[in-house]
């Protein structure tokens, strides 16, 4: 029987899933009134809204504060953690959603989440490609300055 190397027995975990997978992160925007109270962002990892998955009383920050260039979403060489969300209504809590964002050579980590996945499992950890995620931060920041109403 042929030896096979360290790496091809490393490839997958025993239930079959790869860790180490990449996500894919789509950014959508309210518009606001009427629709909703104010404008805010929508976060879909993988297709799975991420702020509404975490915590239903929460909705996203404004695209311009939150996707900015330099805002906290960018990824730095140091680990930083971003307020993504806030509770919603007259009087937001002292608490808001964050994630952990880092970069590790040509992937970007968010980590200290907790959501359900697709298959009901906590997801704590998702990895983005840096190129599709910061073409997809730069789009929907493009798409929010065309309109007035994005705070």
């Amino acid at each position: 029987m042929p030896r096979r190397p360290p790496r091809a027995l490393r490839a997958t975990v025993p239930d079959g899933r790869d860790d180490y997978r990449t996500s894919t992160l789509l950014i959508g925007a309210c518009p606001g009134p009427p629709v909703c109270a104010a404008v805010h962002t929508y976060l879909f990892v993988d297709g799975l809204d991420v702020v509404a998955r975490s915590d239903s009383r929460m909705v996203g920050l404004a695209p311009r504060r939150l996707l900015r260039p330099g805002g906290p979403l960018h990824p730095t060489d140091m680990p930083h953690v971003a307020a993504v969300a806030a509770e919603s209504g007259p009087d937001p809590g002292p608490d808001p959603l964050t994630v952990r964002v880092r970069l590790r050579g040509e992937t970007v980590i968010w980590s200290d989440l907790m959501y359900p996945g697709p298959d009901g499992a906590t997801v704590e950890e998702v990895r983005f490609h840096l190129v599709q995620y910061l073409g997809e931060i730069e789009r929907a920041y493009a798409a929010a300055k065309v309109s007035p109403a994005c705070g």
